[in-house]
């Protein structure tokens, strides 16, 4: 038995430092000269500097924060309403809605990428930041998430704040948000995450600097034609990641919890 958890312990190391490894030679890297690696290179932040001048990745930067905060807020107004509405409220044709919105989460993004590019054309969004996050403000999984975790709270507390003179959206906001902080926290990092290192769909939209998010600025500056040094990609990949990561640091704990709490494997 022993035998057998080291052994697990073990294997659990090694594939942890296999999975760390690339981010780990991407953070040394970063820091030091050179093009190869050399344990003897000196400490250096001028890649950093390096790349901040061939590209805008401020702006990169500033573009992506505006668009990840966008579409978290309108999916948050959204799922909130339709969540409410298809676990607390009985209408017609209820189960066959959800059963159709829970169809979405079976069509991956990348088919609908004509259709939706189309559509944006039409309507003169393209090469926005609005049209990038468009596509995804309606978000079934978002839906779905919050119906499940209103459905586990007590009637009773909406009909005791009915009762009090709460409208439906105080009860909202007094009742089935506050409670559901948790599942808030799991989708909103989800989420985050998501729009955060999407690359396909914003690639097609977006044709200018001013609308480009980091993935798309990043892929660019990384690209052969530009010429490949390994140092200064580096550190415009920790650039990119570096807000990610500070925000899994500061909210580990939470992270963690709201998962455990909302049963997200």
């Amino acid at each position: 038995m022993k035998f057998m958890h080291y052994l697990q312990v073990t294997a659990t190391w090694l594939l942890a430092i296999l999975w760390a490894f690339p981010l780990l030679y991407a953070f040394w890297a970063a820091f030091h000269t050179g093009n190869h690696f050399d344990l003897f290179s000196s400490l250096t932040l001028e890649n950093f500097r390096t790349a901040m001048s061939q590209a805008p990745f401020l702006r990169y930067m500033i573009n992506t924060v505006i668009l990840v905060t966008i579409t978290l807020a309108a999916q948050l107004f959204l799922c909130t309403f339709a969540a409410y509405a298809f676990a607390r409220i009985n209408f017609f044709g209820r189960n066959i809605v959800f059963f159709l919105v829970l169809l979405q989460l079976m069509i991956t993004p990348e088919i609908l990428i004509m259709k939706n590019y189309q559509i944006l054309s039409n309507i003169g969004l393209t090469n926005t930041i609005l049209g990038i996050g468009l596509p995804y403000m309606a978000s079934a999984f978002g839906i779905f998430l919050l119906r499940q975790a209103f459905k586990t709270i007590p009637k009773e507390l909406e009909d005791a704040a009915r009762i009090e003179g709460s409208s439906t959206l105080g009860i909202l906001w007094k009742v089935y948000i506050p409670l559901s902080k948790p599942t808030y926290l799991a989708y909103a990092l989800v989420s985050i995450s998501y729009h955060w290192n999407n690359f396909l769909w914003p690639l097609v939209v977006s044709s200018s600097k001013t609308v480009r998010p980091i993935t798309v600025g990043l892929a660019i500056f990384a690209s052969p034609e530009t010429g490949v040094n390994w140092s200064v990609i580096s550190a415009a990949t920790i650039l990119s990641i570096a807000p990610l990561l500070a925000v899994f640091l500061l909210f580990q704990k939470q992270f963690v919890n709201s998962f455990l709490y909302t049963g997200i494997k």
